[in-house]
């Protein structure tokens, strides 16, 4: 005989692996049609395309995870280079350690100025994988020449590293736009930290 609250709990259970689900959806096809994309090689930003992440973020360390491995997939098998499939895959560790904290650490909801504090140093993990993968693809000599003319500081640094710390920031708040929202649903209230 199952229990209310056993059966609660698989409801729970399933609402969050469609919800997972939806979101790798989503984050695989944001960066496949999406209409606004700046590329200025080795950087592509693509808006909205870590949105998902973070909306993961705010239900639950493993669905974050999963949803960072989910579109890491997506872009690999959507062909795109492997210097943004493995960019990608970086996004396992902001997802991870973003969710962590705010499930475990936080002691309350973010406010509005915390909010922009912990989107800030999300982003700068965020940046530093980036900023680790393409600087092997640089230093390699696998990247585009005209990038090599620019240099290091300019290509890497600025292009991939502030530009993902503002891409990121920027991500994070289309996040919250769409979370808060969803958080007021009374079926869905209990799935959010925010």
């Amino acid at each position: 005989m199952t229990t209310f609250a056993t059966t609660q709990n698989t409801n729970l259970r399933i609402k969050k692996l469609a919800i997972a689900g939806m979101l790798v959806a989503v984050g695989i096809l944001v960066p496949m049609f999406s209409p606004i994309r700046v590329l200025i090689e080795p950087a592509s930003f693509t808006l909205a395309s870590h949105a998902v992440i973070f909306i993961a973020m705010f239900i639950s360390p493993l669905m974050a995870v999963a949803v960072a491995v989910g579109t890491t997939i997506g872009f690999q098998l959507g062909g795109f280079p492997l210097i943004i499939v493995l960019r990608a895959a970086t996004h396992v560790v902001f997802a991870f350690l973003g969710s962590y904290y705010l499930h475990r650490v936080a002691a309350k909801p973010l406010s509005f100025v915390s909010a922009r504090v912990f989107s800030f140093v999300v982003g700068l993990i965020h940046a530093v994988g980036e900023v680790v993968v393409v600087s092997v693809f640089f230093f390699g000599g696998n990247i585009n020449p005209m990038s090599l003319e620019q240099g290091f500081f300019t290509s890497v640094l600025l292009l991939i590293g502030v530009g993902s710390v503002i891409h990121s920031m920027v991500d994070f708040e289309i996040a919250r736009l769409v979370v808060l929202p969803l958080k007021r649903h009374r079926s869905l209230a209990s799935l959010f930290k925010v």
